[in-house]
């Protein structure tokens, strides 16, 4: 080896030391991130909405999030949010946990949100007696203030859910009686009601904020999610699944585990503001063997563009895009 020949590789060897000291020195940023900080997540809901509580548990676990903390649940069923505020002082867990500021994070499930305006714009089902019935649902606002006051950093959740019987048709009491096959459903018109109710609960919400003066309230798009998840299915392209039937237990739209898991991928997205794709498969899909990791991806990715693209979920991945 000549003289010339040494000296180049000596150098080259130098650099490459240099190199590896300086990515020690300043640490590998291809670790992935550490875990956030976890979150005291009281519920207030119903049937679409409760079960989110141990799937949530499970997934910020998976996530290395081992703080995560769940002050409290209270379960309506068929409840307007008015509802959980109006329980009993006295057993009212809710209120008791924000008013000891041992609440960070307060997920809500409203029922119908309709501006007035709209009213006449909705069209009743032939022969049923009930009138449509504007439901605000004055009990959003109610907590968020209550939270606010307690707890200057807290967050509150608003589940933008899929739509029951698969219309936009804001009657209550509810119309959990009646008879219609999902897989027969259009989902070009489903998309439409689904942006039309959207937007009404994010009009809701937003004026709240305003009253409020801060960006208190965050909607998470669980519905949006669901019927695109409904459009993957119909294409082909939903591992595991072959109907839009098997999404849901009944008409009214009670959901199986995928939709369950869907809708919790968003609601963890935007209470930890980070993408769920790569979590585990959770167990509660785990129970059906046709419900395998690649069904898992896609809720995930499903759920992360979801929320990304929300206006008002309060998360924007770089770029505006959603992460992968």
């Amino acid at each position: 080896m000549s003289r010339r020949t040494c000296l180049t590789l000596q150098l080259t060897m130098a650099a490459v030391c240099l190199c590896l000291i300086a990515q020690l020195s300043a640490g590998d940023n291809t670790k992935t991130p550490s875990p956030p900080k976890g979150q005291r997540v009281f519920t207030c809901g119903h049937s679409f909405h409760v079960w989110v509580v141990p799937i949530l548990s499970e997934m910020a676990k998976a996530a290395g999030i081992n703080d995560h903390a769940v002050p409290g649940v209270s379960r309506i069923g068929g409840s307007r949010v008015i509802q959980h505020w109006d329980v009993a002082e006295e057993k009212n867990e809710a209120k008791k946990a924000l008013r000891a500021g041992g609440v960070d994070v307060l997920t809500l499930s409203p029922i119908w949100v309709v501006p007035p305006k709209d009213l006449k714009a909705v069209t009743p089902v032939p022969g049923d007696p009930r009138e449509i019935t504007w439901l605000p649902d004055e009990g959003i606002e109610k907590f968020a203030k209550l939270a606010l006051e307690h707890n200057p950093n807290v967050r509150v959740t608003v589940q933008e859910y899929w739509l029951p019987n698969d219309e936009y048709v804001p009657v209550y009491p509810l119309q959990t009686r009646k008879r219609f096959s999902h897989d027969d459903t259009d989902l070009a018109e489903l998309r439409k009601c689904q942006v039309r109710y959207d937007h009404d609960v994010d009009e809701f919400v937003r004026a709240i904020n305003k009253r409020l003066g801060k960006d208190v309230i965050v909607t998470v798009p669980a519905g949006m999610a669901t019927v695109a998840l409904r459009e993957k299915v119909v294409a082909g392209k939903a591992p595991g699944l072959t109907k839009q039937s098997e999404l849901f237990r009944d008409s009214w739209g009670h959901p199986t585990a995928p939709v369950q898991v869907l809708a919790t991928y968003c609601h963890f997205a935007v209470i930890y503001r980070r993408s769920p794709v790569g979590l585990p498969l959770p167990s509660v899909l785990a129970k059906n063997p046709a419900w395998d990791d690649k069904l898992n991806r896609l809720l995930q990715e499903l759920a992360w563009e979801a929320v990304c693209k929300h206006p008002m979920s309060g998360v924007r991945a770089k770029g505006g895009q959603p992460a992968r």
